[in-house]
């Protein structure tokens, strides 16, 4: 069942590139960011009360509480520096090097977590790292608009938080149920976010912002939070190494959709590391 709710998550996670993506176009990314979190955070309570897990509020040790805190920061840096980077670059250019996050992630919850290393695990890992790769240099050669430094610099940092997300969060939801671990982060990536939009100043443009813009941030917030539930369900009860490669599978639905919504192109060597990203997840699932 926790292979549904990881591909559940990936499907959702690739609609929210696209949604955010069109969103963000004319609106700071700091704000659009803030602005999600309120509907993640409203989705994400009313799941909490939907299946009844509120009562357990009281029961949650320190030590899970910590390191949902953690997780919470972890999530809210991530989301900051990857929809900046998604601002400035295209979809299918910032894509493939947050997708890169499954590498680190792997590695760190053979390290920290003790989860077993396979020859399956060693190739997936060469595969998703070689792949993204071949996407990366390829879209180093097509210099548009955006100079390559300034996206990639974000895009790498998101990766980097979004991998001590998954292993903070393995370890925080080990003792409670997922969806209130999921609302609980939810309040720290809320008022962090909150927090750099007044401290930038940026709450004072919200009232500038146009209906389509605003709509499509909510949709991605809502596609979001559907995607976190999911997401944390499925890594509640699976390997963080397993359930984040294939959470990262968003990125077929991702680049389907900026190919056909945002006529985005892409080369064959980005084809071809794309291919070997797939092939390297669904190693996996040996």
């Amino acid at each position: 069942m926790w292979l549904l709710f990881a591909l559940g998550s990936a499907l959702f996670a690739g609609f929210t590139a696209i949604l955010a993506k069109i969103g963000i176009k004319n609106t700071d990314s700091n704000l659009a960011t803030a602005i999600r979190t309120v509907i993640i955070l409203i989705f994400s309570w009313l799941m909490v009360f939907i299946v009844g897990s509120y009562d357990m509020i009281s029961k949650i040790s320190n030590k899970t509480l910590i390191f949902l805190i953690l997780s919470g920061f972890a999530t809210g840096a991530s989301w900051l520096f990857y929809f900046k980077a998604l601002q400035l670059g295209d979809v299918n250019k910032v894509t493939p090097i947050d997708k890169s996050s499954t590498v680190l992630t792997m590695i760190l919850a053979i390290i920290f977590l003790g989860e077993a290393v396979t020859i399956y695990k060693l190739a997936s890992i060469v595969l998703i790292a070689f792949g993204t790769y071949l996407m990366v240099i390829k879209k180093q050669a097509n210099r548009k608009k955006t100079p390559v430094g300034k996206w990639l610099i974000y895009a790498l940092l998101s990766t980097v938080f979004a991998s001590l997300t998954s292993i903070l969060a393995k370890i925080g939801i080990s003792g409670i149920e997922s969806n209130l671990g999921t609302a609980i982060r939810t309040i720290i990536v809320f008022i962090m976010a909150w927090l750099i939009v007044f401290i930038t100043g940026k709450h004072k443009d919200i009232g500038k912002i146009d209906k389509k813009s605003f709509m499509f941030i909510c949709f991605s917030g809502i596609t979001t939070g559907i995607s976190w539930l999911c997401y944390y369900k499925a890594l509640q009860d699976g390997q963080a190494s397993i359930v984040v490669p294939l959470d990262k599978l968003s990125i077929l639905f991702t680049i389907a959709f900026s190919y056909f919504v945002l006529k985005e192109k892409m080369g064959k060597k980005a084809i071809a590391g794309l291919i070997m990203q797939v092939v390297g997840t669904l190693l996996l699932l040996i």
